[in-house]
C-alpha cells in the first residue's frame, strides 16, 4: 500500500532526442518528491538525471514538423520555439508572460500560426513580422440603420442645412479613410458571449476556421471538505449530474481575403434525424433533440491545403461522421458514416473528442479507424471515389496506428496474438501482412528514434513492472535482436517476494460467451476453499491482460489473498476493453445485467472447476467495481457472502454526464435503464456482510451517493452491514495510511465472514 515506494518508481514519457543519440524519460529511483527527467545516451550507454536549466531549454518532445521534417514547431512553457533540426539551432518565437498554443505552419509553410488569448497569430519565417489575424470579440457592431421615419427627416435636415451637408462630407471622408486603415487589420468577429476552440490556419494561408461553444448552465455538485488547514468546513463545487442540456458547437470559416465569415453546414449529414431504438420503449413520451451536432474535430488539411475533413460527434453519442469541407463555401460531402445504436468508441474512434485521423501519402485518401467489422480496425478512403478499405481484419484490435517515415508502411499496436498480450508491427502502406517488431509477451510501448532503426520500449509483465528497454527495429537490422533493459526500477523490498504471474484464462457464461480473467490459485497445502472475485473499474477497461496492472495494489493484495488459502478470480466483464464492440456495448441499457451475470458465471466456475465452497465467495471492487459489488451483494445474495464496495456508484442518475448518457441515455428520456441500473433501488435484497468504503471529497463518483444509500438501509432496518469514510481521500486514494486502512478492513471482512475468523 505504500505504491512506488515500496515497488520502486517505474519510467515513462519516453521520448527520443531530434538527432536519435538520446531517449529521455521520467524516472525517480532516488525517491525524489516527484519524477525528473533521465536521458540515456545510447553511444556511451550511460543514464544521468538532466538538470534543472537542461531540461528547461531542451525542445519540447511533441511537435509538428514540416513537411521534409527540416523544422519542427512546438510550444513549451507558454511560448512558441522553432527548431532547425539539421543544425539543432532553437529559436523562440514568443517570450510572454500569457499562453501561446496550437502552434503549427501555414502559407505553405512559410509562417508559422499560434493562439493567443483566443486570438491567431503568425510569425514569418524569413521575416521575423508577427501579424494578428483574427479579432474575436464579444462588442457588437453598432447597427446605423435608421426607420424609414428617421431616414426621411435626416434627408430634410441636411436638405435644409448647408452646414450639416458640409460637416457630413468631413466626416465621411474621415470614416473612408479610416475604413481602408481598417482593411490592414483584423476582421473583427462577433461570437455572442460563446467560447472559441480550434482557432487554425489553413497550410494555405487563405482560411481560418474556429468553433464556437455556447455552454449550457447545469447545476453542479457542492463537495464539502471537512479536513482543512482553516479548521473551517470548505465547499468545493463539482461536476453536474447526468442529463445535462448539450452544449452547442457550430465551426465557422473566416475567408481572409475576403474579409467574411460564414458558417459550415451540416443540415446534410446521413442520419441526422435519428430518433434512437430505446425510445420505442416510451410510446407516449415525445422525444426531443433538436440540434444533435456534438463536438466536431478538425478541420483536417491535407499538406498543401487543397482538401480538409470533419470529424463529427453526435450529442448523444451514436453517430460519427467523417466529411469533406468546402471552405470556399462551408458546404460538406458525406465521406463516412459510423452509427451504433448504443454508442460510438473503441480504440481510435473517439468519445469525448475525435478519433484518429489522417492523410494518406497521396493526399488524395483518408485513413481512419471504425468498428464496421466488430473490432476496431484501420480503413482508408479516397475522398473523389468515397471508396473504403479495410487494411486490417480479425478478432482483434488496432491501437495507435501511424505512417513511417518513407510512406511506405504503417506502424501500430495490436492485440493479435491474445488480447491480453500487445505487440509493436508494421504492415505495408496498402495493407497486408502484420510483421510483428517486439517479441516480449506482455505490454510494449514503442517509441521509435527519428530515423525509424531503433525502439525504446516501456515494456512489462503480469509480474514485472515496467522497464524501459532498447530494441533494433527489425525492419532495419538483420538479426531481431534481444530488447535490452536500460533501467532497473523495482525496490529490494519488492523483488523479495516471488510475485506471482497470474493464469489468463477463459470460463463459459450463460450465454455462451467466452470470458477472460486473471486466475491465482493458491497452492494445495494452504488453500481455505474460499474466493474473492475483483471488478476492475471504470467499466471499459481491460484488467485480464499480460502486462503490469495499474490496479498494482490489488495485485498485491491478490497475492497477499493467496497465500492465505484464497482463490482469487479478477473478470473482464462485459463492457470491457479489447474483445470489440459487441462485449464493449454488452452493458448498454443495463449496468449491473451482463457485466453482473459474468461475475455469477465465474464464481461458478470457481465452485464447479476448482472446488470452492458455494458459501465462501466474497467480491470487491472500486468505482465501477464498487458499483457491481454493490449490485452483487443486492441481486445475487445467494452468490456472494461478503462485498466490499469501494467508491461506489450507488445511482447512475447522480453520476456525470459523458460517462453515463453513452450506457444509459438520460434519466429524463430512459428512466428504465437507470431504475434497473443502480443499486439504492435493490438494497433490500442484502443479505450477506457489505463493506462501504468511500472517500468524503470524491468529486468523481460523490460522497454524496454512499450517503443515500446508507440511508436506504438503514429505513430498511439493514444491519450487516458498515461504512469506513476516509475524509481527505478523493477518489483515487493517495495516502498510504488509506490504503493499509482500506485493505486491512476488506481482508477482515473476507477472513470473518467467509472463514469465520475473530478478529
Amino acid at each position: 500500500m505504500q505504491g512506488d515506494d515500496y515497488i520502486g518508481h517505474l519510467p515513462s514519457g519516453a521520448h527520443w532526442s531530434e538527432n536519435g543519440n538520446t531517449i529521455y524519460f521520467n524516472w525517480n529511483p532516488e525517491k525524489a518528491f516527484s519524477d525528473s527527467l533521465y536521458a540515456f545516451n545510447t553511444h556511451t550507454k550511460d543514464i544521468k538525471k538532466v538538470d534543472f536549466e537542461t531540461a528547461y531549454h531542451l525542445p519540447a518532445a511533441r511537435g509538428t514538423y514540416n513537411t521534409n521534417k527540416t523544422k519542427k514547431i512546438y510550444s513549451k512553457h507558454g511560448d512558441v520555439f522553432l527548431m532547425d533540426i539539421a543544425s539543432e539551432k532553437i529559436t523562440q518565437i514568443t517570450n510572454t508572460k500569457a499562453t501561446e498554443r496550437n502552434v503549427h505552419f501555414t502559407h505553405n509553410e512559410q509562417q508559422i500560426a499560434y493562439v493567443l488569448n483566443d486570438n491567431l497569430y503568425t510569425w514569418d519565417i524569413s521575416s521575423g513580422v508577427t501579424k494578428q489575424l483574427t479579432d474575436f470579440t464579444n462588442k457588437k457592431v453598432k447597427d446605423d440603420k435608421r426607420s424609414d421615419k428617421d431616414e426621411w427627416l435626416y434627408q430634410d435636415q441636411l436638405g435644409l442645412f448647408e452646414v450639416l451637408k458640409t460637416r457630413k462630407a468631413k466626416q465621411d471622408q474621415k470614416e473612408h479613410f479610416n475604413d481602408k486603415e481598417d482593411l490592414n487589420k483584423p476582421l473583427p468577429i462577433y461570437v455572442k458571449g460563446k467560447s472559441v476552440y480550434n482557432q487554425q490556419v489553413s497550410p494555405n494561408g487563405k482560411y481560418v476556421t474556429y468553433l464556437t461553444v455556447k455552454r449550457e448552465d447545469n447545476k453542479g455538485t457542492i463537495t464539502p471538505h471537512y479536513v482543512t488547514e482553516s479548521g473551517y468546513t470548505e465547499d468545493q463545487n463539482t461536476r453536474s449530474k447526468v442529463g445535462d442540456t448539450p452544449d452547442t458547437y457550430e465551426l465557422y470559416i473566416y475567408d481572409i481575403a475576403n474579409r467574411k465569415t460564414y458558417p459550415v453546414v451540416l443540415d446534410n449529414l446521413e442520419g441526422l434525424d435519428y430518433i434512437p431504438e430505446y425510445t420505442k420503449a416510451y410510446p407516449d413520451k415525445d422525444y426531443k433533440n433538436d440540434n444533435r451536432i456534438g463536438y466536431i474535430s478538425g478541420p483536417i488539411w491535407n499538406a498543401d491545403g487543397s482538401k480538409a475533413v470533419l470529424d463529427i460527434n453526435a450529442n448523444d453519442y451514436k453517430d460519427r461522421w467523417i466529411v469533406l469541407l468546402h471552405a470556399e463555401d462551408g458546404t460538406v460531402t458525406h465521406l463516412d458514416h459510423q452509427h451504433n445504436a448504443a454508442w460510438i468508441a473503441g480504440p481510435g474512434i473517439g468519445g469525448y473528442r475525435g478519433g484518429a485521423l489522417g492523410w494518406m501519402p497521396d493526399q488524395k485518401s483518408i485513413w481512419y479507424q471504425s468498428e464496421a467489422s466488430g473490432y476496431s480496425h484501420l480503413y482508408t478512403l479516397n475522398t473523389s471515389s468515397k471508396k473504403a478499405k479495410a487494411l486490417t481484419s480479425g478478432n482483434f484490435e488496432i491501437y495507435n496506428p501511424f505512417i513511417s517515415n518513407d510512406k511506405k508502411h504503417w506502424y501500430l499496436t495490436a492485440n493479435k496474438n491474445h488480447p491480453g498480450d500487445r505487440q509493436f508491427y508494421s504492415m505495408p502502406i496498402n495493407g497486408g501482412q502484420l510483421k510483428q517488431l517486439t517479441t516480449d509477451v506482455g505490454g510494449n510501448d514503442v517509441t521509435l528514434s527519428p530515423d525509424e532503426t531503433q525502439m525504446a520500449i516501456l515494456y512489462s509483465y503480469s509480474n514485472k513492472p515496467t522497464e524501459l528497454f532498447l530494441k533494433d527495429n527489425p525492419l532495419f537490422s538483420k538479426t531481431n535482436s534481444k530488447a535490452t533493459q536500460l533501467t532497473h526500477s523495482t525496490t529490494d523490498a519488492f523483488n523479495t517476494y516471488n510475485w506471482r504471474a497470474a493464469e489468463v484464462i477463459t470460463f463459459k457464461a450463460e450465454d455462451g460467451a467466452e470470458v477472460h480473467a486473471r486466475l491465482y490459485n493458491p497452492s494445495p497445502d494452504v488453500k481455505n476453499k474460499a474466493a474473492a472475485i475483483f471488478v476492475h473499474g471504470a467499466g471499459y477497461l481491460q484488467n485480464a491482460h499480460k502486462w503490469w496492472s495499474s490496479y498494482f495494489r490489488e495485485y498485491m493484495f491478490h497475492n497477499l489473498l493467496v497465500d492465505n488459502g484464497y482463490t482469487v478470480l479478477d473478470i473482464d466483464y462485459r463492457g470491457s476493453a479489447g474483445y470489440g464492440s459487441e462485449w464493449r456495448t454488452g452493458i448498454y441499457r443495463h449496468m449491473g445485467g451482463k457485466d453482473l451475470s459474468d461475475q455469477v458465471d465465474g464464481a461458478q466456475y470457481l465452485i464447479n472447476e476448482l472446488g470452492i465452497d458455494k458459501n465462501k465467495v466474497g467480491i470487491y471492487g472500486g468505482s465501477y467495481g464498487g458499483f457491481i459489488t454493490l449490485m452483487g451483494m443486492f441481486n445475487e445474495a445467494d452468490t456472494f457472502k461478503a462485498g466490499a464496495a469501494i467508491r461506489s456508484v450507488g445511482d447512475w442518475a447522480a453520476y456525470n454526464h459523458g460517462y453515463t448518457a453513452r450506457i444509459l441515455n438520460t434519466p429524463v428520456t430512459d428512466s428504465l435503464a437507470y431504475r434497473r441500473s443502480s443499486p439504492i433501488y435493490f438494497a433490500d435484497g442484502l443479505k450477506g456482510d457489505l463493506l462501504i468504503l468511500h472517500g468524503m471529497v470524491d468529486d468523481n463518483v460523490h460522497f454524496q451517493d454512499m450517503v443515500r444509500l446508507s440511508q436506504r438501509l438503514i429505513e430498511l432496518e439493514k444491519t450487516n452491514w458498515e461504512m469506513a469514510v476516509y475524509p481527505v481521500e478523493r477518489h483515487g486514494f493517495v495516502e498510504p495510511s488509506s490504503w493499509i486502512d482500506e485493505y486491512s478492513r476488506i481482508f477482515k471482512l473476507f477472513n470473518t465472514s467467509l472463514l469465520g475468523l475473530k478478529d
